[in-house]
C-alpha cells in the first residue's frame, strides 16, 4: 500500500511544475490576515492614530502586492545563485543591523526600524533569512566535520554577531527565534548529542541573563505570572489578550464585532491572534495553528526530498523556513493566550507590517523554488 502510495506521489510531482497546495495556502493566509487586519484596525485603539478606516488594509494590500510582484521575480533565480550570493546578503544584513542602531527610530524605547519613508524596515526580519541561508552554506560545506568543534566551531561568529546587534536593539523575541533556527538546523545536520547539549546549556544562562538584566522584563516576566498585578502597566497587553480569548469562546463574537480591539495595543500586529480568538473564536486560532503545522510538516518534507536528490544546500533551506515559520507562528499564538509572556512577535502571513511580511514571503519564495528544483532533478533536468 505504501510503495502504491509513493508511486501516485511521485506521479503527481512529475506532472505538477510546483507546489500548487503549498503556494494557495500562503495566498489563503494572506487574504485571511488582510481581513483580519482590517477588522482590527477599521475602528479602536488603532483607528484612532489614523483619519482614514481602510488606512492599514490598503498599506497590507500594497505590501502584499509589491513583494508579491518581487517574489514572482526571485522564483525564478536558481538556488545555485543563492548559495553564491550568501556571503554578500549575510554582510548586507549585518550591515543593516548596525546601521538600526545608529541611525535607526525608536517606538517605545526600542530601536528596530529604519525608517525608509515608504515604510520602516525591521533589520533584523531580513537576518532570520540571511541567517538560515548563512548556517546551509555552511552545513553543506562543513558537513563531513560538523562534529569537530575545532574545526567548526567558527560557524557561531555570524550568528551571534547578529544576536548581539538585534538584543542591542531591544528585540529579544526575534532572538529566541533567531536560537531555535540556529539549534535545529545543527541538529538536522547530524551534530552529536552532547554537543547539542552543550548548545542548549550555554544558550539557556545566556537568555535567562538577557531577561534578568533588564527591569521591564523582569516585570513582563512577573506579569505574565500574574497579569493583573499590574494591569495597567507591564500587565496591560497580555490581560486584555485574556479578556479578548474569554470572550471569544469557542465560537466568537461575529466578524468585525470585537471589543478589545479599542483598548488593545497592536492589535493589528504582535496581538492580531487575540483579535482572532475574540471574533472567531478559540477553535479558528485553533485551525490557523494547524495550517502552519502543515506548513512546516510541507518544509520537511520538501528538504528531505532535496536531501535525497543531493541538493544538500537546498534541503537546509527547506529546513530553516519550516523550522522558522512554526517556531515564530506557536510563540505568537501562545503569548496571545496567555502561555507566553510578550515576545512583540508577529504572526507570518497574517499580522500588518512590510517587514515581516517581506521576510515570509520571500522565505516562501525559497521554499516553492526549491520544491520547484526538486521536481526538475526528478525529470532529469539540471538544476
Amino acid at each position: 500500500m505504501n510503495g502504491k502510495t509513493d508511486i501516485l506521489r511521485q506521479t503527481k510531482l512529475l506532472k505538477e511544475n510546483m507546489d500548487y497546495p503549498l503556494l494557495w495556502v500562503m495566498l489563503i493566509l494572506l487574504s485571511f490576515g488582510l481581513i483580519m487586519v482590517y477588522s482590527a484596525t477599521i475602528a479602536g485603539h488603532e483607528a484612532a492614530r489614523v483619519n482614514n478606516p481602510q488606512y492599514y488594509l490598503i498599506r497590507q494590500g500594497v505590501f502584499i502586492s509589491a513583494i508579491g510582484i518581487m517574489c514572482y521575480g526571485l522564483f525564478r533565480i536558481p538556488m545555485s545563485f543563492w548559495k553564491k550570493a550568501t556571503p554578500y546578503l549575510i554582510a548586507l544584513s549585518i550591515g543593516l543591523l548596525v546601521l538600526t542602531l545608529m541611525i535607526g527610530t525608536s517606538v517605545k524605547g526600542a530601536k528596530r526600524w529604519i525608517n525608509l519613508g515608504f515604510f520602516s524596515l525591521q533589520s533584523s526580519e531580513l537576518f532570520k533569512i540571511a541567517v538560515i541561508l548563512y548556517l546551509s552554506s555552511f552545513i553543506t560545506r562543513h558537513y563531513e566535520s560538523i562534529n569537530d568543534i575545532k574545526k567548526v566551531w567558527w560557524i557561531a561568529i555570524v550568528p551571534v554577531l547578529g544576536m548581539s546587534l538585534i538584543y542591542l536593539t531591544k528585540d529579544l523575541g526575534s532572538v529566541v527565534v533567531i536560537m531555535c533556527i540556529i539549534i535545529a538546523l545543527i541538529l538536522m545536520a547530524g551534530m552529536k548529542m552532547k554537543w547539542f547539549i552543550t548548545v542548549i546549556l550555554i544558550s539557556l544562562p545566556l537568555l535567562l541573563a538577557a531577561i534578568l538584566t533588564q527591569s521591564y522584563r523582569i516585570k513582563r516576566m512577573v506579569s505574565f505570572i500574574d497579569p493583573l498585578q499590574d494591569a495597567l502597566g507591564k500587565g496591560y497587553q497580555l490581560s486584555h489578550a485574556l479578556a479578548a480569548a474569554g470572550r471569544g469562546g469557542l465560537f466568537g463574537k461575529g466578524l468585525g464585532n470585537s471589543l478589545e480591539r479599542f483598548y488593545l495595543p497592536e492589535s493589528h500586529t504582535d496581538f492580531i491572534s487575540a483579535i482572532i480568538a475574540e471574533e472567531l473564536g478559540l477553535l479558528t486560532v485553533i485551525g490557523v495553528a494547524m495550517v502552519f503545522i502543515w506548513l512546516v510538516w510541507r518544509a520537511i518534507t520538501i528538504g528531505k526530498r532535496a536531501q535525497s536528490l543531493n541538493s544538500f544546500y537546498s534541503s537546509y533551506i527547506a529546513y530553516g523556513v519550516g523550522v522558522w515559520l512554526g517556531v515564530q507562528s506557536f510563540f505568537h499564538i501562545a503569548v496571545n493566550l496567555g502561555m507566553l509572556p510578550t515576545k512583540g512577535l508577529t504572526l507570518p502571513f497574517i499580522s500588518y507590517g512590510g517587514s515581516s511580511m517581506l521576510a515570509t514571503m520571500v522565505a516562501m519564495t525559497l521554499l516553492l523554488r526549491v520544491d520547484y528544483e526538486n521536481r526538475r532533478q526528478l525529470r532529469g533536468y539540471k538544476v
